[in-house]
């Protein structure tokens, strides 16, 4: 897995800059009911991102929430006053404390289904009555794109996959949320180049081929063999699922009591 302190310096022009964080943004945003009006980002990394919630709906207050320290430093300098470092399957905030609650390019990471149980717990905990979870799911799948790059790494040792659509859905149901909408949005600017995959792989990247290992060099020669090094294949495009909390028995709802479920096209 890669260091994210290591990463924080390098991590938004490695991956798409602002288009991308632009799109996750609305994406995420056609999810969120209008009335919300607290938000909690998980694992918000430099907060590329979570600086757009504010800036794009009037009234919606932000909080940041990343484990790396280097992540926080640079969130807390978009956003001061609104970033705290916490680990996201034990968040250091009060039951029902906020409208909407985010993870994006999270679940996919945990080391195992107890941590992603635990992550969904503590959002559905967080949650007021009414609130909404956004997250990412099929992260993995999301890069496959059909090119030569991807068929090189299709040979490649897999990882578990920890954030499926149906899993993820099914820990949030263990917690009482229920769908409430669907979206995608498109990686602006992360499309894969034979070169480029390369150096990823050599940085860690892929978890299952080591940097250095005969594996890891094997699969780089391979990529080496391409044509067009340079040239990016299509963008990734990635899925987002929301899941509500039901109001309390004999309450109409909060500020966040609405649906959301159109299924929202690429941003």
């Amino acid at each position: 897995m890669l260091d994210y302190d290591e990463e924080a310096g390098r991590y938004d022009a490695s991956r798409g800059g602002e288009p991308r964080a632009a799109a996750a943004a609305q994406a995420v945003l056609n999810l969120i009911p209008l009335g919300a009006r607290d938000l909690l980002d998980i694992a918000c990394g430099t907060g590329i991102v979570t600086r757009r919630f504010p800036s794009a709906r009037a009234g919606l207050r932000v909080t940041g929430a990343d484990l790396a320290a280097s992540m926080t430093r640079i969130a807390a300098a978009r956003l001061p006053g609104a970033v705290v470092r916490a680990d996201s399957r034990q968040l250091p905030f009060d039951d029902a404390r906020f409208d909407a609650a985010v993870s994006v390019w999270l679940l996919h990471l945990q080391s195992g289904p107890e941590d992603v149980r635990a992550l969904v717990g503590e959002c559905a905990r967080v949650l007021r009555p009414g609130g909404v979870y956004v997250t990412t799911v099929d992260k993995a799948a999301s890069h496959n794109v059909g090119s030569d790059i991807d068929a090189v790494l299709s040979a490649r040792p897999r990882s578990p996959v920890r954030d499926l659509a149906a899993d993820v859905a099914a820990r949030a149901a263990e917690h009482g949320l229920v769908p409430a909408g669907q979206a995608v949005f498109r990686g602006h600017g992360q499309g894969r180049s034979p070169r480029r995959t390369i150096a990823d792989l050599r940085r860690g990247w892929f978890g299952t081929l080591p940097p250095g290992s005969p594996l890891a060099d094997a699969f780089a020669a391979r990529l080496a063999a391409l044509p067009d090094q340079d040239r990016p294949r299509p963008d990734p495009v990635f899925h987002l699922r929301a899941f509500r909390k039901p109001p309390a028995p004999g309450n109409g709802g909060t500020a966040a009591n609405t649906d959301g479920s159109a299924c929202h096209g690429i941003g």
